[in-house]
């Protein structure tokens, strides 16, 4: 079986893969990548609450602006006196953060965008204010088990509710079952989507940003890069 870059399920990319289309690193270990899209990419950083998304994202935060549903929350609650519950308020933060992220497409360079990925009128907006804008919509989904994310949640000693997990985890897995069955095609408007387990998703130790013509793919970091920050104790963003 081979994914659209034409590399065999089951061994790892050797040399520079084309990010177009659907790039499967599932059960392939190697060595680190460096993900390279274009100056005026959207990257979408989508999977499970836990699966590693804020993780992923404070790595590649110094090359692009991130919108992160976490921080439109902890500014409203800021905001607000603390005898008023979350829940009073919480129809008007996933509104602020919907009208953010849109306006955010507006203003140019690279956007990294945290997003569950299990909501497909979500997904449907991303790639119609992407295409509005003329620039390139990109997804990287970390599918990772229900049993990891769990233990990511954990990890961080904050949970999300029951009831929301399990919509995530439906809406997730009718997502990958779209994939693997008719590839891209499952995500219209999208360039490329990049899948990745618990295991491989470690791979994605930075990510690059260049102007348009030049090489881009995935390039093994060099020795010297980085290593991955540690996760921090923060609520789910996926609780909006």
């Amino acid at each position: 079986m081979e994914d659209s870059s034409g590399t065999p399920s089951g061994t790892a990319p050797r040399g520079p893969v084309d990010l177009r289309g659907l790039v499967d690193l599932r059960g392939r270990p190697g060595p680190p990548l460096l993900p390279t899209y274009g100056t005026d990419a959207v990257v979408v950083v989508c999977g499970l609450p836990g699966s590693g998304k804020s993780t992923l994202l404070r790595r590649w935060s110094p090359q692009a602006e991130v919108i992160d549903p976490r921080r439109t929350r902890t500014a409203c609650e800021a905001r607000m006196p603390a005898r008023i519950p979350y829940a009073a308020y919480r129809p008007y933060v996933r509104t602020l953060h919907f009208l953010r992220t849109r306006a955010a497409f507006r203003r140019p360079g690279p956007l990294l965008v945290h997003d569950c990925g299990s909501r497909w009128w979500m997904r449907r907006c991303l790639a119609r204010w992407a295409r509005r804008h003329g620039r390139e919509l990109h997804v990287v989904l970390l599918a990772v088990t229900p049993a990891d994310a769990l233990a990511g949640q954990h990890a961080r000693n904050r949970t999300t509710g029951g009831r929301v997990f399990r919509r995530h985890v439906r809406g997730l897995g009718r997502l990958l079952t779209a994939l693997d069955r008719r590839g891209p095609d499952a995500l219209p408007g999208t360039a490329s989507v990049v899948v990745a387990d618990a295991a491989s998703r470690e791979r994605l130790a930075g990510v690059r940003f260049v102007p348009a013509g030049a090489a881009r793919g995935h390039l093994a970091a060099p020795p010297e890069f980085p290593a991955a920050a540690a996760p921090a104790a923060v609520g789910s963003p996926d609780e909006l």
